[in-house]
């Protein structure tokens, strides 16, 4: 196939699930395993990472506005009873600190689950389960916290701890994670989700300009480990960032419309049917697995 055609395929993919709990490394890789794609090799595996910044700069655009106020109202917040610690903006950054240390001294794991549609297979299963669990205690449970702006730093250094799980077990979804462990302290659905979204916006950020710096213009201090990871040596030439391009440009505008639907949906109907959707595609994934990756 194409590989412009390829691109958009997966750029659509992206889009479509990159903000939705159910996991868009997992979707991506059955793509690409579907396409005839090379689990492993170098450049699509950095192209995975990468075009995720087109599904972030959507986010970044629809919530423009919310984050310009919370700059706007920092340290104070919109009614004044914030601090340092406690504004959205500072919380925001005490979960990708949570996250961002071990997964970064977990890399050589991370990398090595990235093609592992069995990991995947079980990470979509489990979680869920765990979300299925957890969406329905909630809902009959009434939260202590309905906005984010009543949140605590506890509550961000557990969401950013919950969020670790999905960078080592791929397919266990970044969504999932947040969304889940912030039910388990008692945000409502709207003020779960929204933290999602917020954290996710330095996470993929980081994560996305690492994963490219270190596949593109590889350091000799950590080649041996970026050559582990099969990231390198990665030689970009025109048709290659081309190819980058589509998938970011796709991914935006998919992502655009995905991310304003799924916060009408959330808020109506909660996420069991996420969470079933993801139990039927584990199981399926593996029975089917083996089969799907060519083996």
């Amino acid at each position: 196939m194409n590989d412009y055609v390829i691109s958009v395929i997966l750029g659509i993919v992206e889009g479509l699930t990159e903000f939705l709990p159910v996991s868009s490394t997992a979707h991506l890789r059955i793509a690409e395993a579907l396409l005839h794609i090379d689990l492993l090799d170098p450049y699509w595996k950095m192209y995975t990472i990468v075009i995720q910044l087109g599904a972030i700069l959507a986010l970044l655009f629809v919530f423009t506005g919310r984050i310009l106020n919370f700059f706007r109202t920092f340290p104070k917040g919109e009614r004044g009873d914030r601090t340092i610690l406690t504004h959205p903006i500072s919380l925001t950054i005490i979960a990708f600190v949570v996250t961002a240390i071990p997964a970064f001294l977990l890399q050589k794991v991370i990398g090595k689950h990235l093609e592992s549609l069995s990991v995947m297979a079980w990470s979509l299963l489990v979680g869920g389960v765990i979300m299925w669990a957890v969406d329905a205690w909630s809902s009959r449970n009434d939260p202590s916290t309905i906005e984010v702006e009543q949140m605590s730093f506890l509550q961000a250094a557990w969401i950013g701890f919950c969020q670790i799980f999905s960078a080592v077990f791929p397919g266990t979804s970044r969504s999932m994670s947040t969304i889940a462990g912030g039910q388990l302290v008692g945000l409502s659905r709207p003020a779960a989700l929204e933290f999602s979204f917020l954290v996710s916006i330095p996470t993929m950020i980081v994560a996305t300009a690492f994963a490219a710096l270190k596949a593109i213009h590889p350091s000799h201090k950590h080649a041996a480990d970026a050559a582990a990871e099969n990231l390198t040596p990665l030689v970009m030439t025109g048709h290659g960032w081309i190819i980058l391009l589509i998938g970011l440009v796709v991914s935006f505008i998919v992502a655009l419309g995905v991310v304003e639907w799924f916060l009408q949906f959330v808020r109506k109907h909660g996420f069991t049917s996420f969470a079933i959707y993801r139990i039927i595609l584990g199981g399926l994934l593996l029975v089917f697995g083996a089969r799907i990756a060519g083996l």
